[in-house]
């Protein structure tokens, strides 16, 4: 019987998601070497439905490999990672969950849109499918260009320890700011400090508008 309001089940949610999370990872930590597997397993939904939304209108990169290809490549960094660095909490393996995905992401621009790669040397059957990447309309930049998107992740990756742990949370993760709050055991307004550094951090990397 489910006992949750409106019949959501509790695991579904991230604060949910996180308190499985941390059991996992205390199995692995204890010992059982196939907790990495179900560690793997239990992210993967959540993966999933990041992913998606983040290569939702990048149908350049998506007409080369599919979401799902992205995120097992993404998968497959993240169980090699776990084999080196194992994770004591959820805010740690979120942190390297967002890593290998951001890696991804920008080999996969590299490899494709390169000088020499094979999107920049092939003729598309419908020239007019649109180029823009809406990154996010939540942090005032949208790429424009391949380059732009690799640009972007590789900011990213250059942010503060603070403010990449937050936007880890918030943007590649899909995490409120309360949920990310709680899982950072900060407050609210030290997450809309570090989120706002950050975005505005982008900003100047990708010399794009005010963030809103």
């Amino acid at each position: 019987m489910n006992n949750h309001p409106h019949g959501t089940n509790r695991t579904d949610t991230p604060l949910g998601h996180t308190e499985k999370l941390q059991s996992l990872l205390h199995d692995f930590e204890v010992g059982d070497s196939a907790a990495i597997n179900r560690i793997i397993e239990h992210a993967c939904e959540r993966l999933q439905k990041q992913t998606r939304r983040m290569l939702g209108d990048f149908s350049r990169v998506k007409r080369w490999e599919l979401t799902d290809d992205v995120l097992q490549n993404s998968l497959i960094r993240l169980h090699r990672s776990l084999l080196e660095i194992k994770p004591e909490t959820p805010r740690q393996f979120y942190g390297l969950a967002s890593t290998q995905i951001r890696r991804e992401l920008i080999d996969l621009a590299r490899r494709h849109y390169a000088q020499t790669g094979i999107g920049n040397n092939h003729q598309t059957d419908n020239p007019n499918l649109p180029a823009r990447i809406d990154v996010s309309s939540s942090i005032g930049v949208e790429p424009n260009s391949l380059e732009d998107w690799t640009r972007f992740h590789e900011t990213v990756e250059s942010l503060s320890p603070e403010q990449k742990e937050v936007f880890d949370l918030l943007w590649y993760q899909g995490f409120s700011q309360q949920e990310a709050s709680t899982v950072l055991d900060v407050s609210i307004r030290t997450i809309k400090r570090r989120w706002q550094e950050a975005r505005l951090t982008i900003h100047a990397a990708m010399d794009g508008e005010q963030p809103r």
